[in-house]
C-alpha cells in the first residue's frame, strides 16, 4: 500500500465559504511547502475548481466523499485522490475501479482494518487529535505496513511527532488554510502559515 498521489507529508485540506483562485491557493500553499491540496464536498462548486487545477496540470484530491455518485464525480472532474471522513466501501469501490488512490477515514483497529480490506491505499485517522501521537504509534503495531494519515487535531506543535510515531504524511487543516483567508484570496497569509507549519514540522536542524 502506498499512497501514491501524496508529494511530500504534508496535505492541505481546504474547507472554505468560497476558492476566488484555485491556482493561487495551490501556487500560495506549494511556496509553502505543501504541494498536495485537498479540496472537500462542503466547499461550494468544488468540483469546478478540480477541474480548473487538473486542467492547469496541479491536480487536487477531493474530500468529504460519501457516496458512490460524489467519488463518481470527482473522479470524472480529475481528483487525484478521495478521502472519506470515515468507512465508506462504495466510495472505496469507485476509487479502487478507477485506479484513484482512496484514503479511507477510521479510528478504531477493527476500521483500520475494515479500511485495508476495501482497498484504501491509505488509512486517514480521524479525529487524530483525540489521542494524539500515542494512539497512532499503537496502531503501528498490528499495523505495520499499512500507511496512516492522521487528520483532525493536527497542528504545527504536534505534528512532528505524528510523523516520529509512524505516520506517512499528516493533514493540515484551519491552522494552515483558515477559511476566511481562503475565501479573501490571503495567498500571502496562506504560503506563510505553510511554511510555519513545514519548518516546525521538519524540527530543530
Amino acid at each position: 500500500m502506498t499512497p501514491t498521489a501524496l508529494q511530500g507529508r504534508v496535505i492541505a485540506v481546504v474547507r472554505a465559504p468560497a476558492i476566488p483562485d484555485v491556482h493561487g491557493l495551490v501556487a500560495a500553499l506549494a511556496a509553502g511547502g505543501i504541494p498536495t491540496v485537498e479540496l472537500t464536498f462542503t466547499t461550494p462548486d468544488v468540483l469546478r475548481h478540480v477541474t480548473a487545477a487538473r486542467d492547469a496540470g496541479t491536480p487536487v484530491g477531493v474530500g468529504t466523499v460519501l457516496t458512490a455518485e460524489q467519488a463518481t464525480a470527482a473522479v470524472d472532474a480529475g481528483a487525484a485522490f478521495l478521502v472519506t471522513p470515515g468507512i465508506r466501501a462504495e466510495v472505496a469501490e469507485v476509487g479502487v475501479a478507477a485506479g484513484v488512490p482512496v484514503y479511507l477515514g477510521a479510528f478504531t483497529p477493527t476500521e483500520v482494518a475494515a479500511a485495508v480490506d476495501l482497498g484504501a491505499t491509505a488509512v486517514k485517522i480521524f479525529p487524530a487529535g483525540l489521542h494524539g501521537p500515542r494512539y497512532l504509534s499503537d496502531l503501528r503495531g498490528p499495523f505495520p505496513d499499512v500507511p496512516l494519515l492522521p487528520s483532525g487535531g493536527v497542528n504545527e506543535q504536534n505534528a512532528a511527532a505524528f510523523l516520529a510515531a509512524g505516520a506517512v504524511a499528516v493533514c493540515a487543516g484551519t491552522g494552515v488554510v483558515p477559511p476566511q483567508a481562503v475565501a479573501a484570496g490571503d495567498w500571502a497569509d496562506i504560503t506563510a502559515r505553510a511554511t510555519r507549519f513545514t519548518t516546525l514540522m521538519e524540527g530543530p536542524g
